[in-house]
């Protein structure tokens, strides 16, 4: 399942509310889609949401100058997919960014010994996790090429490339995923559309409540990170902004480490 939203703005990236929406919405770890152009316009905002997240995403998008339209979309439905883009074009005749959260795996395929992995937890956690990437940004291509290209942003965690307690098949599928940016990046290029990710340190977020001893996980990275802190949702928002930016117009195919430096540490 997953997240959308949709916004018919002028993009201002020094834009304070925008760096702390973005944030946000990565807490979410699901999928969010913005269409950012003609700010203060008659347009207005679309969102494709999950039932039981309206009312988080509602109060994710006070202080924007238009209300969102909330519906319902499933990222491992190629039909609701389709849908999705076709009522995006219709309501804004382009698209100008992706940016993707959508990660699931069954809390027991978390929990069990990874060799324990079941064949359909692993075909869920890899098709939500890392295919709905593919899948998204196969259909965002071509509303892309309406605006002159585009950028296609997704979160991932530093478990794609280390072992860590309770995260097992979902580390599979954040390599996946990782993956899935380099290539996409390859083939998206020569029609200007970026593809990045961001790999987070670890935030209290909706998906966190489902790793088993997650706070003893903030533990570790507070006292062995370069600044020997956590990170802040707000620090995510802000490297998603410039990601998505012309800042970053030059920049394709790179997973950004946005974790106070842990991932350089050994010990």
């Amino acid at each position: 399942m997953t997240v959308w939203g949709g916004f018919n703005v002028e993009l201002d990236w020094d834009w304070p509310p925008l760096s702390r929406f973005l944030g946000r919405l990565a807490s979410f770890t699901r999928l969010i889609r913005f269409d950012l152009r003609g700010f203060g316009t008659s347009d207005p905002p679309a969102a494709r949401l999950e039932p039981s997240l309206e009312e988080h995403v509602n109060d994710l998008s006070q202080g924007l100058a238009q209300p969102a339209l909330v519906l319902p979309c499933d990222v491992g439905s190629d039909q609701d997919i389709a849908s999705v883009f076709a009522r995006v074009e219709q309501e804004f005749g382009g698209l100008d960014f992706v940016v993707h959260g959508a990660a699931f795996a069954p809390r027991e395929e978390l929990s069990s010994p990874f060799s324990q992995t079941t064949r359909e937890g692993f075909r869920m956690a890899l098709d939500i996790s890392a295919y709905s990437l593919i899948a998204l940004s196969r259909g965002a291509a071509p509303l892309m090429e309406k605006r002159g290209g585009g950028s296609v942003l997704t979160l991932s965690y530093l478990g794609s490339e280390r072992v860590f307690p309770n995260y097992n098949v979902m580390g599979v599928a954040k390599a996946a995923l990782e993956a899935a940016v380099r290539y996409l990046a390859a083939d998206l290029g020569p029609r200007n559309i970026r593809v990045n990710a961001i790999s987070a340190g670890p935030v209290k977020t909706l998906a966190a409540a489902g790793i088993s001893g997650f706070s003893s996980i903030l533990g570790v990275y507070r006292e062995r990170a370069p600044l020997r802190r956590n990170i802040e949702t707000g620090e995510v928002g802000e490297a998603a902004a410039f990601l998505l930016s012309e800042a970053a117009r030059g920049i394709t195919g790179e997973v950004l480490m946005v974790d106070a430096g842990f991932h350089i540490t050994g010990m």
